[in-house]
Protein backbone atom coordinates (compact mmCIF):
# COMPACT_ATOMS: atom_id res chain seq x y z
CA UNK A 1 0.00 0.00 0.00
CA UNK A 2 0.94 3.59 -1.22
CA UNK A 3 2.16 6.25 1.86
CA UNK A 4 1.95 9.78 1.86
CA UNK A 5 4.49 12.21 3.14
CA UNK A 6 3.43 11.81 6.42
CA UNK A 7 4.38 7.69 6.54
CA UNK A 8 0.52 6.76 6.67
CA UNK A 9 -1.09 4.60 4.11
CA UNK A 10 -3.05 7.13 1.04
CA UNK A 11 -6.33 7.51 0.43
CA UNK A 12 -7.31 5.84 -2.78
CA UNK A 13 -9.69 5.90 -5.50
CA UNK A 14 -11.73 2.88 -4.89
CA UNK A 15 -14.73 2.00 -6.92
CA UNK A 16 -17.44 -0.35 -6.04
CA UNK A 17 -20.03 -1.94 -3.22
CA UNK A 18 -18.89 -3.63 -0.43
CA UNK A 19 -21.99 -6.10 1.14
CA UNK A 20 -21.11 -4.91 4.68
CA UNK A 21 -22.88 -7.35 7.55
CA UNK A 22 -22.66 -4.64 9.96
CA UNK A 23 -22.22 -5.57 13.67
CA UNK A 24 -24.39 -4.29 16.76
CA UNK A 25 -23.37 -1.38 18.20
CA UNK A 26 -22.65 0.96 15.73
CA UNK A 27 -24.25 3.57 14.17
CA UNK A 28 -24.53 3.10 9.61
CA UNK A 29 -22.06 6.14 9.91
CA UNK A 30 -19.39 4.89 12.14
CA UNK A 31 -19.87 1.46 10.21
CA UNK A 32 -19.02 3.80 6.84
CA UNK A 33 -16.34 5.34 8.38
CA UNK A 34 -14.18 2.24 9.42
CA UNK A 35 -14.69 0.32 6.71
CA UNK A 36 -13.71 3.56 4.61
CA UNK A 37 -10.70 3.25 6.47
CA UNK A 38 -10.21 0.36 6.30
CA UNK A 39 -10.29 0.34 2.04
CA UNK A 40 -8.39 3.82 2.46
CA UNK A 41 -11.19 4.90 0.47
CA UNK A 42 -10.90 8.34 -0.38
CA UNK A 43 -15.05 8.71 -0.84
CA UNK A 44 -17.84 6.64 0.29
CA UNK A 45 -21.51 6.61 1.63
CA UNK A 46 -23.90 4.01 2.88
CA UNK A 47 -27.61 3.29 1.57
CA UNK A 48 -29.32 3.94 4.33
CA UNK A 49 -29.30 3.87 8.38
CA UNK A 50 -29.63 1.14 10.79
CA UNK A 51 -29.99 1.34 14.13
CA UNK A 52 -27.01 0.58 16.67
CA UNK A 53 -28.94 -2.28 17.65
CA UNK A 54 -29.80 -3.42 14.18
CA UNK A 55 -27.26 -6.01 12.62
CA UNK A 56 -27.20 -7.25 9.11
CA UNK A 57 -26.73 -5.85 5.25
CA UNK A 58 -25.25 -2.35 4.70
CA UNK A 59 -24.50 -1.99 1.35
CA UNK A 60 -21.57 0.07 1.49
CA UNK A 61 -20.42 2.55 -1.91
CA UNK A 62 -17.25 3.72 -2.89
CA UNK A 63 -16.40 6.29 -5.43
CA UNK A 64 -18.44 5.73 -9.29
CA UNK A 65 -21.10 3.18 -6.83
CA UNK A 66 -21.70 6.60 -4.70
CA UNK A 67 -23.89 7.80 -7.50
CA UNK A 68 -26.23 4.73 -6.95
CA UNK A 69 -26.47 4.92 -3.41
CA UNK A 70 -29.92 7.32 -3.36
CA UNK A 71 -31.34 4.35 -5.42
CA UNK A 72 -30.74 1.80 -3.11
CA UNK A 73 -31.76 3.69 -0.19
CA UNK A 74 -35.13 3.63 -1.76
CA UNK A 75 -35.16 -0.06 -2.55
CA UNK A 76 -37.14 -2.68 -1.08
CA UNK A 77 -35.89 -4.28 2.23
CA UNK A 78 -36.11 -7.48 4.35
CA UNK A 79 -35.85 -7.77 8.32
CA UNK A 80 -36.14 -10.08 10.69
CA UNK A 81 -36.85 -8.93 13.96
CA UNK A 82 -37.80 -10.60 17.84
CA UNK A 83 -39.98 -8.26 20.38
CA UNK A 84 -40.93 -8.46 23.23
CA UNK A 85 -44.57 -8.15 24.71
CA UNK A 86 -46.17 -6.33 27.46
CA UNK A 87 -43.07 -3.67 27.94
CA UNK A 88 -42.82 -0.18 25.97
CA UNK A 89 -39.69 1.95 25.65
CA UNK A 90 -38.39 5.52 24.99
CA UNK A 91 -36.96 4.48 21.92
CA UNK A 92 -39.04 1.58 21.09
CA UNK A 93 -36.09 -0.69 21.28
CA UNK A 94 -33.88 -2.14 24.02
CA UNK A 95 -31.78 0.63 24.09
CA UNK A 96 -34.49 3.35 25.20
CA UNK A 97 -35.72 3.63 29.23
CA UNK A 98 -39.23 1.63 30.41
CA UNK A 99 -41.98 3.73 30.17
CA UNK A 100 -44.79 1.18 30.56
CA UNK A 101 -45.49 -2.22 31.70
CA UNK A 102 -48.75 -4.44 31.19
CA UNK A 103 -50.14 -7.74 31.07
CA UNK A 104 -50.05 -9.29 28.33
CA UNK A 105 -53.79 -10.84 27.75
CA UNK A 106 -54.37 -14.39 26.37
CA UNK A 107 -53.22 -13.78 22.49
CA UNK A 108 -53.42 -17.33 20.36
CA UNK A 109 -51.43 -17.16 16.52
CA UNK A 110 -54.68 -16.41 14.84
CA UNK A 111 -55.14 -13.11 16.70
CA UNK A 112 -51.51 -12.34 16.41
CA UNK A 113 -51.31 -13.27 12.11
CA UNK A 114 -54.75 -11.05 12.12
CA UNK A 115 -53.15 -7.63 13.63
CA UNK A 116 -49.96 -8.46 11.19
CA UNK A 117 -52.02 -8.27 8.34
CA UNK A 118 -53.77 -5.21 9.52
CA UNK A 119 -50.36 -3.44 9.71
CA UNK A 120 -49.67 -4.92 6.03
CA UNK A 121 -49.88 -3.15 2.54
CA UNK A 122 -49.93 0.68 1.93
CA UNK A 123 -50.23 1.49 5.72
CA UNK A 124 -50.26 5.33 7.68
CA UNK A 125 -47.04 5.12 10.59
CA UNK A 126 -45.70 7.47 12.92
CA UNK A 127 -41.99 7.15 12.84
CA UNK A 128 -39.88 7.13 16.20
CA UNK A 129 -39.49 10.17 17.74
CA UNK A 130 -35.84 8.39 18.06
CA UNK A 131 -34.82 8.11 14.40
CA UNK A 132 -32.76 10.40 12.34
CA UNK A 133 -35.26 11.72 10.70
CA UNK A 134 -34.82 15.97 10.50
CA UNK A 135 -37.07 18.88 11.55
CA UNK A 136 -35.91 22.04 10.81
CA UNK A 137 -32.79 20.25 9.92
CA UNK A 138 -32.22 18.95 13.25
CA UNK A 139 -32.53 14.93 13.64
CA UNK A 140 -34.83 14.05 15.84
CA UNK A 141 -33.24 12.12 18.68
CA UNK A 142 -31.32 15.26 19.11
CA UNK A 143 -34.48 17.13 19.75
CA UNK A 144 -35.77 14.19 22.05
CA UNK A 145 -32.23 13.81 24.25
CA UNK A 146 -32.23 17.61 24.65
CA UNK A 147 -36.09 16.99 26.59
CA UNK A 148 -38.02 19.10 23.88
CA UNK A 149 -41.27 18.03 22.90
CA UNK A 150 -40.72 15.91 19.58
CA UNK A 151 -44.10 14.86 17.40
CA UNK A 152 -43.07 12.83 14.27
CA UNK A 153 -45.13 13.78 11.44
CA UNK A 154 -47.50 10.40 10.02
CA UNK A 155 -46.50 9.10 6.78
CA UNK A 156 -47.25 6.59 4.36
CA UNK A 157 -44.95 3.37 3.53
CA UNK A 158 -45.61 -0.05 1.95
CA UNK A 159 -45.03 -3.17 4.14
CA UNK A 160 -45.36 -6.03 1.78
CA UNK A 161 -45.07 -8.97 4.64
CA UNK A 162 -45.12 -8.98 7.88
CA UNK A 163 -45.55 -12.80 9.32
CA UNK A 164 -44.94 -14.26 12.54
CA UNK A 165 -42.07 -17.07 12.66
CA UNK A 166 -42.29 -18.02 16.04
CA UNK A 167 -43.49 -17.48 19.26
CA UNK A 168 -42.23 -18.59 22.88
CA UNK A 169 -44.13 -16.62 25.50
CA UNK A 170 -44.44 -12.84 25.48
CA UNK A 171 -41.72 -12.93 22.65
CA UNK A 172 -42.13 -13.07 18.89
CA UNK A 173 -39.85 -13.66 15.64
CA UNK A 174 -41.35 -11.95 12.92
CA UNK A 175 -40.24 -11.22 9.79
CA UNK A 176 -41.10 -8.13 7.45
CA UNK A 177 -40.40 -7.11 3.83
CA UNK A 178 -40.72 -3.00 3.52
CA UNK A 179 -40.56 -0.41 1.18
CA UNK A 180 -38.11 2.46 1.98
CA UNK A 181 -39.09 4.95 5.13
CA UNK A 182 -40.44 1.83 6.89
CA UNK A 183 -39.90 1.53 10.51
CA UNK A 184 -39.68 -1.73 11.86
CA UNK A 185 -39.61 -0.64 15.39
CA UNK A 186 -42.94 1.66 14.78
CA UNK A 187 -44.33 -1.73 13.05
CA UNK A 188 -43.79 -3.48 16.49
CA UNK A 189 -44.71 -0.68 18.78
CA UNK A 190 -48.39 -0.52 16.75
CA UNK A 191 -48.63 -3.90 16.68
CA UNK A 192 -48.09 -4.14 20.32
CA UNK A 193 -51.04 -1.71 20.80
CA UNK A 194 -53.35 -3.54 18.99
CA UNK A 195 -52.91 -6.66 21.08
CA UNK A 196 -53.71 -4.31 24.02
CA UNK A 197 -49.93 -4.70 25.78
CA UNK A 198 -47.66 -2.58 24.14
CA UNK A 199 -44.28 -3.92 22.61
CA UNK A 200 -40.82 -2.89 21.54
CA UNK A 201 -37.67 -4.38 19.57
CA UNK A 202 -35.27 -6.81 21.36
CA UNK A 203 -33.25 -7.59 18.06
CA UNK A 204 -33.26 -6.53 14.36
CA UNK A 205 -31.56 -8.08 11.46
CA UNK A 206 -31.72 -6.76 8.10
CA UNK A 207 -31.73 -9.72 5.70
CA UNK A 208 -31.48 -7.99 2.01
CA UNK A 209 -31.94 -4.85 0.06
CA UNK A 210 -32.81 -5.20 -3.28
CA UNK A 211 -31.49 -6.01 -5.70
CA UNK A 212 -29.05 -7.91 -3.29
CA UNK A 213 -31.99 -10.54 -2.58
CA UNK A 214 -29.40 -13.28 -1.57
CA UNK A 215 -26.62 -11.24 -0.25
CA UNK A 216 -22.82 -12.79 0.50
CA UNK A 217 -22.04 -10.54 3.30
CA UNK A 218 -18.93 -9.80 4.83
CA UNK A 219 -17.73 -8.97 8.46
CA UNK A 220 -15.80 -6.06 10.04
CA UNK A 221 -13.37 -8.74 11.48
CA UNK A 222 -13.21 -10.20 8.25
CA UNK A 223 -12.34 -7.47 6.41
CA UNK A 224 -9.77 -6.40 9.29
CA UNK A 225 -7.86 -9.56 8.48
CA UNK A 226 -8.03 -8.93 4.55
CA UNK A 227 -6.52 -5.34 5.47
CA UNK A 228 -3.47 -6.79 6.83
CA UNK A 229 -3.17 -8.32 3.91
CA UNK A 230 -3.21 -5.60 1.66
CA UNK A 231 -5.36 -3.26 -0.64
CA UNK A 232 -6.01 -6.54 -3.29
CA UNK A 233 -6.99 -8.70 -0.73
CA UNK A 234 -9.82 -6.06 0.16
CA UNK A 235 -11.03 -5.09 -3.63
CA UNK A 236 -11.69 -8.96 -4.71
CA UNK A 237 -14.18 -8.14 -2.17
CA UNK A 238 -15.94 -5.31 -3.88
CA UNK A 239 -18.82 -6.23 -6.65
CA UNK A 240 -19.24 -3.85 -9.39
CA UNK A 241 -21.51 -0.54 -9.84
CA UNK A 242 -23.45 -2.53 -12.52
CA UNK A 243 -24.33 -5.52 -9.73
CA UNK A 244 -26.61 -2.33 -7.78
CA UNK A 245 -28.44 -1.57 -10.71
CA UNK A 246 -29.45 -5.51 -11.42
CA UNK A 247 -33.19 -4.33 -10.93
CA UNK A 248 -33.22 -2.39 -14.36
CA UNK A 249 -33.77 -3.31 -17.99
CA UNK A 250 -30.54 -2.98 -20.17
CA UNK A 251 -29.71 -1.00 -23.91
CA UNK A 252 -26.65 -1.60 -25.65
CA UNK A 253 -24.79 1.48 -27.04
CA UNK A 254 -22.25 2.29 -29.15
CA UNK A 255 -19.25 4.75 -29.17
CA UNK A 256 -21.27 7.41 -30.19
CA UNK A 257 -24.05 7.59 -28.29
CA UNK A 258 -21.52 6.80 -24.86
CA UNK A 259 -19.94 10.01 -26.01
CA UNK A 260 -23.18 12.08 -26.28
CA UNK A 261 -24.76 10.58 -23.47
CA UNK A 262 -21.59 12.02 -20.99
CA UNK A 263 -22.05 15.53 -22.89
CA UNK A 264 -25.62 15.12 -21.57
CA UNK A 265 -27.20 14.89 -24.97
CA UNK A 266 -30.64 12.26 -25.88
CA UNK A 267 -29.80 9.37 -27.85
CA UNK A 268 -32.09 7.05 -29.74
CA UNK A 269 -33.02 3.70 -29.32
CA UNK A 270 -35.38 1.70 -30.73
CA UNK A 271 -34.89 -0.96 -28.55
CA UNK A 272 -35.34 1.07 -25.41
CA UNK A 273 -38.40 -0.26 -22.90
CA UNK A 274 -40.29 2.22 -21.22
CA UNK A 275 -39.48 4.14 -17.95
CA UNK A 276 -35.38 3.56 -16.60
CA UNK A 277 -33.40 1.49 -17.68
CA UNK A 278 -29.59 1.28 -17.48
CA UNK A 279 -27.35 2.24 -21.11
CA UNK A 280 -23.89 0.18 -21.12
CA UNK A 281 -21.18 -0.02 -24.05
CA UNK A 282 -20.25 -3.45 -25.25
CA UNK A 283 -17.90 -4.39 -23.00
CA UNK A 284 -21.07 -4.25 -20.52
CA UNK A 285 -20.01 -1.17 -18.53
CA UNK A 286 -22.50 1.04 -17.22
CA UNK A 287 -22.58 4.50 -18.72
CA UNK A 288 -25.32 6.36 -17.49
CA UNK A 289 -28.86 5.63 -15.99
CA UNK A 290 -31.69 6.93 -18.11
CA UNK A 291 -34.89 7.32 -19.01
CA UNK A 292 -37.25 6.74 -22.28
CA UNK A 293 -38.59 10.30 -23.46
CA UNK A 294 -41.01 10.57 -26.75
CA UNK A 295 -40.47 8.88 -29.87
CA UNK A 296 -37.50 6.60 -28.51
CA UNK A 297 -35.10 8.76 -27.42
CA UNK A 298 -33.40 8.61 -24.28
CA UNK A 299 -32.63 10.99 -21.69
CA UNK A 300 -29.37 10.81 -19.30
CA UNK A 301 -29.94 11.02 -15.56
CA UNK A 302 -27.39 9.79 -14.10
CA UNK A 303 -23.72 9.42 -15.70
CA UNK A 304 -20.98 6.72 -14.69
CA UNK A 305 -17.41 6.62 -15.67
CA UNK A 306 -16.21 3.21 -15.95
CA UNK A 307 -13.18 2.22 -13.96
Amino acid sequence: MSKNSSGRAAWRNVSGIVLFDKPAGLSSNQALQKVRWLFRADKGGHTGSLDPLATGLLPICFGEATKIAGLLLGSRKAYETECLLGVTTTTEDAEGEIVLTRDVPAIDDVRIEAELARLTGRITQIPPIYSALKQAGVPLYKRARRGEDVTAPAREVDVHRFRLLERAGDRLRLQVECGSGTYVRSLVRDLGEQLGCGAHVTALRRLWVEPFRTPLMITLEALEELAAAGPSALDRHLIPLEDGLAGYPQVVIDALQVQRLRQGQMIESADAPPGRCVAIDDEGRAIALVEYAAEGRLRPLRGFNPT
